[in-house]
């Protein structure tokens, strides 16, 4: 599988959504990644159910929704009812992650886990037959923009291993500062999503930026 590109909406132009969410509809985009923020697992706040519905309206693309939320669980079913196919909790906000991923399921979407830069690969290893997405967060949540932690790279070998150990189906993807420098070194390590934001929605042409991503040679 070539690896999938997921911009994150958190860069785009809220006056003109519409537009953007068919910009992307038209791209070579894979999915469309939705950052959902409360202001207290992160210190900052993003849209809600309301956006979220309006740009279900739009998308042909799937949506892929990270929860940078505390208590996930009290809104599994309403993010799945807003249109989500892939809904990603933190772990480190998840009390109870097996019972999470499995209401995650219940609902039909797909199941997948976010781990903040300090957090161990090795704290998902009885779970993770259980995740089908991984996000690996290689910048600090909360905003746009930040600069790439370069042990992003360890922490992709670290989990491919992982997955291979356990004979695991999930995808890796990697949240944060992802351009066309680190792209091809991210996907030779083992990424299979990247999620690019700023670097999409500031370019001159997204469009064209968008196909860049999909398209690189890859150096191992």
């Amino acid at each position: 599988m070539s690896h999938l590109i997921a911009p994150s909406v958190l860069a785009a132009n809220f006056g003109q959504l519409d537009h953007d969410v068919e910009m992307l509809n038209q791209s070579t985009a894979d999915w469309i990644h939705i950052d959902v923020m409360d202001g207290r697992f992160v210190p900052n706040i993003s849209f809600g159910f309301p956006v979220l519905q309006a740009i279900q309206k739009k998308a042909q693309k799937t949506m892929d929704v990270h929860l940078m939320i505390e208590q996930p669980e009290k809104y599994i079913e309403q993010f799945r009812e807003g249109g989500a196919h892939i809904i990603t909790v933190h772990y480190e906000a998840c009390t109870h992650l097996h019972s999470i991923l499995q209401q995650i399921k219940a609902t039909g979407a797909r199941a997948g886990v976010a781990l903040n830069p300090h957090t161990p690969i090795s704290f998902l290893s009885d779970v993770i037959q259980d995740i089908e997405v991984v996000c690996l967060m290689s910048v600090n949540p909360g905003f746009g923009g930040q600069k790439f932690i370069q042990h992003t790279y360890q922490k992709i070998r670290e989990l491919k291993a992982l997955i291979q150990e356990k004979g695991s189906a999930c995808l890796i993807e990697i949240d944060g500062g992802v351009n066309l420098e680190n792209a091809p070194l991210l996907v030779a390590a083992g990424a299979d999503v990247l999620v690019a934001g700023s670097f999409v929605f500031n370019s001159q042409d997204p469009t064209q930026t968008i196909l860049d991503l999909k398209q690189f040679t890859i150096y191992s």
